[in-house]
């Protein structure tokens, strides 16, 4: 068992941890980021995914989806880029196009796959083929896990730096206890897992904990019960996913992106309420804390 190092997550640590941005600089130095994802009924995630990598300071995202859905994208994401992939004709994502998505995957400078993916034999395979083929940061998040939780070995082939990003539904499956006891012992159950498959692991909830693979813990420190709604998990992802392909380290990226995104969703409930925030109230907030973290007195 390694010995376990635990901090908070506060503004100083964070403000560190930001990417700097250079006056004589372009789009191309601030990283490219692609999103897999898409699902019919299910486009709504990675839209929310897409413009929050953007907020977060992304020089251009990508979004790949299923050939069949891509119109739908193209109307509702303005900034973001679209990749066509190949359809399994039912508006998922085909296995039989995974070359084509490994090639898109590695010309970036982070991914993230899994919001509104959904889960298929299908989806399992490429979600597979990802895992084992990916060269770069890698952010797994939502249906990405439900399929892992499948063959739960498959993170074990891993070949680049992971994130995995489960709710307390998610890593129960992934482990195979119950919500219950994961809840029960949240630290616990993060570090062991992070140092079992050599992934970080951003187990959301109150005080959501970062479980680095050397048994280094950190715990959130911002956050409110307002982020109990749809969507707010594909916000983190992005975020997540915007600060690596800026160049940051991955664990890293992950404990700013956790912290920013409560600081994001503090805001939002401080103009909205808790009751009536959404999670493109959270996006709509992310540059306002971002420059302030970034000020850096």
């Amino acid at each position: 068992m390694l010995n376990i190092n635990r901090c908070a997550i506060d503004k100083q640590l964070i403000s560190s941890i930001m990417p700097i941005r250079f006056k004589d600089s372009s789009k191309g130095d601030y990283g490219k980021v692609i999103i897999i994802t898409g699902s019919i009924g299910m486009t709504g995630s990675g839209c929310l995914c897409a413009n929050a990598a953007m907020r977060s300071g992304a020089g251009l995202v990508y979004v790949g989806v299923p050939a069949g859905l891509s119109t739908v994208y193209s109307t509702k994401l303005t900034e973001p880029i679209i990749i066509a992939l190949q359809d399994n004709g039912g508006g998922s994502l085909s296995a039989a196009g995974s070359a084509r998505i490994i090639e898109a995957v590695n010309r970036m400078d982070a991914a993230a796959i899994g919001p509104g993916l959904s889960v298929n034999d299908e989806i399992v395979e490429v979600v597979r083929n990802v895992i084992k083929r990916t060269r770069i940061p890698l952010v797994l998040d939502a249906d990405a896990l439900n399929a892992a939780s499948r063959d739960i070995s498959m993170l074990k082939e891993c070949n680049a730096d992971a994130v995995i990003t489960p709710h307390p539904g998610e890593m129960a499956r992934l482990t195979g206890l119950s919500i219950r006891e994961v809840q029960n012992d949240r630290l616990k159950v993060a570090a062991d897992f992070a140092e079992q498959y050599g992934v970080t692991v951003v187990l959301k909830g109150s005080g959501t904990v970062v479980a680095l693979p050397d048994g280094t813990i950190y715990v959130n420190t911002t956050g409110n019960p307002g982020m109990a709604t749809g969507g707010a998990g594909d916000v983190l992802t992005g975020i997540i996913a915007s600060l690596a392909g800026q160049g940051v380290k991955l664990s890293d990226a992950a404990v700013a992106g956790v912290y920013l995104h409560g600081l994001a969703g503090d805001a939002a409930a401080g103009k909205k309420g808790m009751h009536g925030m959404i999670a493109s109230d959270i996006i709509e907030e992310l540059p306002y804390v971002i420059k302030e973290i970034a000020a850096k007195p």
